[in-house]
């Protein structure tokens, strides 16, 4: 087993400002929306629906497209479904293949939230910082996405030191 190639201080530092400044927007955000009676995973498929043809997409790409997983996605969609924001079709094309369609009343729902929305993320993120360090913030991303979630653990090599350190400053 190779040695993890830990992390400096600095580097858990910011990892962890991350992480903690990552949960507090999504829960602003998700309260934003909440009096309107959605979540935030609901406003991202409005969303998508509102900009696929037809405001139709397949659920599988659905759940592709907001990284849900397919049960997640079946679930949330049935919630959707209920409030009467979306409706669900059977594929003319491939009877296994369910389509997800955005209804007038989500269109209607998704133009009453969207400044909302935008208002919470401008007021949260986007002018907190500066332009570089959004431009910089979009480029560490896409690099995070390019990656697609493959894992690098067994190309690890161990920094000089780490094995030194001990246990407490092994964060993530």
């Amino acid at each position: 087993m190779t040695t993890p190639r830990w992390l400096t201080a600095s580097q858990q530092r910011i990892w962890r400002t991350y992480l903690l400044g990552a949960a507090h927007l999504m829960e602003r955000l998700d309260r934003d929306l909440a009096g309107l009676g959605l979540s935030l995973p609901e406003y991202e498929i409005l969303v998508r629906l509102s900009e696929a043809p037809d405001r139709t997409l397949r659920m599988a790409e659905l759940a592709e497209s907001v990284h849900h997983s397919r049960s997640r996605l079946t679930h949330t969609v049935s919630r959707m479904e209920t409030a009467g924001l979306v409706e669900r079709h059977s594929c003319p094309s491939d009877r296994r293949g369910v389509l997800a369609k955005l209804t007038d009343t989500g269109y209607d729902r998704l133009v009453e939230a969207a400044p909302i929305h935008v208002a919470g993320v401008r007021d949260g993120f986007v002018d907190l910082v500066s332009d570089a360090d959004f431009e910089a913030i979009g480029r560490a991303f896409e690099s995070v996405i390019s990656r697609g979630g493959q894992s690098t653990s067994s190309h690890n090599t161990p920094t000089r030191g780490a094995e030194s350190r001990g246990a407490e400053s092994r964060g993530t």
